[in-house]
């Protein structure tokens, strides 16, 4: 017997816990069409407000939209995605809906059918209301993400792990883009400046660019946002020095692009790009939770393509953008297999389906926060002096490199510190800054936001 008439021959008492059950039966998830034939006592109008119901409650998922929406059961694995039913590389989980989507999109690109941007995938999400992420999910990932910092200002945990957040975030996120520079080049080129013989330069370039755009992050947690300010800024930093028209940095894509690999195209027309940047910037703000923000924009930063190239770039650290102002564990990609990404990438774009991408993206936070667990551990109490005083510090050890003042003049460090706190914090500012200045080294001046030559002409001062 065919399922649907099995499910015909229950006749089910129309409810909530009903079609739940019966979604939960069908692993291919079920549209409205199909759920009506189920239950045909029941009115679209009364199905559709229960679906909504079941939605929010994260007991189903609601993956694709209009007429091509279907619903799936957010499964009964602790992480609240279906049971794995097979590994990909590195040993990661993949929900059956993931290894359907990786079937599809690893067939040859003659046997996919060509397909454009769909607005009513972006039009469809309702922030709070429609979720990527099941319940379940959300809660496994804050209890992973918990830092000792909740509840201080935006971006204190960030900066207590920030030395490795910078290398592992720069390497990994290069290496997904094919960069071969390995996790110690990495480590040696941020905190020395070292170049290993025989790279190209371009890769130093990616990788010294996501160290300035990482630092942006930080320093500004308590400003960014999904907002064009920084979104835009991410991509310039990412951006600098790597694209044929430099002024395409941060600037709204005015060009067509091709994806490699795909049978997707993006849009091409310049205002409808930047109208769905827009609704784009305005749905992820307006999301709560911040694991279904971080996701959402890996999903739809790079299925709009919204800038000339580096749009998975600008995604990943975008991603971190609620999880730094949170003071959650950050999202290195440390460890992500480079095909299960692009993979995934692949199913958005050309399918619509988040599955795979969201197997990569819990897989992964789940990795990074293995890495940090142990850092975290073993951090200090901060200090409540120095986070008390932490802009009047970095606003003063600014102040005497960019002025050339000399470390052994209290007497100007002591002016300059007067005009920035109260007289009674005078002296501790002042201490605190200079044990700043002792260990100031062009691996860590963007903090400050100092340029090299700038730090250069200081040390010289000292000498």
């Amino acid at each position: 017997m065919a399922r649907f008439e099995v499910l015909m021959a229950r006749k089910q008492a129309f409810s909530k816990e009903a079609i739940a059950e019966v979604v939960a039966g069908d692993p291919d998830g079920m549209g409205i069409e199909a759920l009506q034939r189920a239950f045909p006592d029941a009115s679209r109008r009364s199905l559709q407000r229960y679906l909504a119901a079941l939605t929010d409650e994260g007991v189903l998922v609601a993956e694709g939209s209009a007429r091509a929406r279907r619903y799936v059961a957010a499964g009964a694995r602790e992480d609240g995605l279906p049971p794995a039913a097979a590994t990909g590389p590195a040993g990661l989980p993949l929900s059956p809906a993931g290894i359907r989507v990786r079937e599809v999109v690893r067939r040859p690109p003659a046997q996919r059918r060509p397909v454009g941007y769909r607005r009513e995938f972006l039009d469809g999400y309702r922030p709070n209301r429609t979720h990527y992420l099941p319940a379940s999910l959300r809660a496994q990932l804050h209890r992973l993400g918990r830092s000792p910092a909740q509840g201080r200002p935006a971006g204190t945990y960030a900066r207590q792990v920030l030395d490795r957040l910078l290398i592992d975030l720069s390497w990994a996120s290069s290496r997904l883009e094919g960069n071969t520079y390995s996790r110690l080049d990495t480590q040696n080129l941020i905190q020395f400046g070292q170049l290993p013989a025989g790279k190209d330069q371009l890769e130093a370039q990616m990788i010294l660019n996501h160290k300035a755009a990482i630092e942006m992050l930080v320093e500004q947690a308590e400003e960014i946002g999904f907002n064009r300010y920084t979104v835009q800024n991410l991509h310039a930093l990412l951006a600098e020095n790597l694209l044929p028209d430099a002024a395409a940095g941060g600037r709204p894509r005015r060009t067509e692009v091709a994806i490699s690999g795909s049978v997707y195209a993006p849009l091409a027309i310049p205002q409808q790009i930047e109208d769905c940047f827009d609704l784009l910037l305005a749905k992820a703000g307006a999301i709560e939770d911040p694991f279904e923000q971080a996701f959402f924009a890996m999903v739809h930063l790079p299925y709009l393509q919204p800038f000339d190239d580096i749009n998975k770039r600008t995604s990943r650290l975008a991603a971190n953008v609620p999880l730094i102002r949170n003071n959650l564990s950050p999202l290195s990609f440390v460890d992500v297999p480079e095909d299960l990404y692009i993979e995934g990438a692949l199913g958005v774009y050309e399918l619509n389906r988040i599955e795979l991408l969201r197997d990569v993206f819990a897989w992964a936070y789940e990795r990074s926060c293995q890495r940090y667990t142990v850092l975290r551990d073993a951090l200090p109490a901060p200090d409540p002096l120095r986070l008390r005083h932490r802009e009047a510090i970095r606003a003063l050890v600014s102040d005497i490199v960019a002025q050339g003042v000399r470390r052994n003049d209290p007497g100007r460090i002591r002016q300059l510190a007067a005009a920035l706190v109260d007289p009674e914090d005078v002296g501790d500012v002042v201490a605190l800054a200079t044990n700043e200045l002792h260990q100031l080294h062009e691996g860590n001046i963007a903090r400050y936001r100092l340029r090299p030559s700038q730090f250069r002409e200081w040390l010289a001062v000292q000498e």
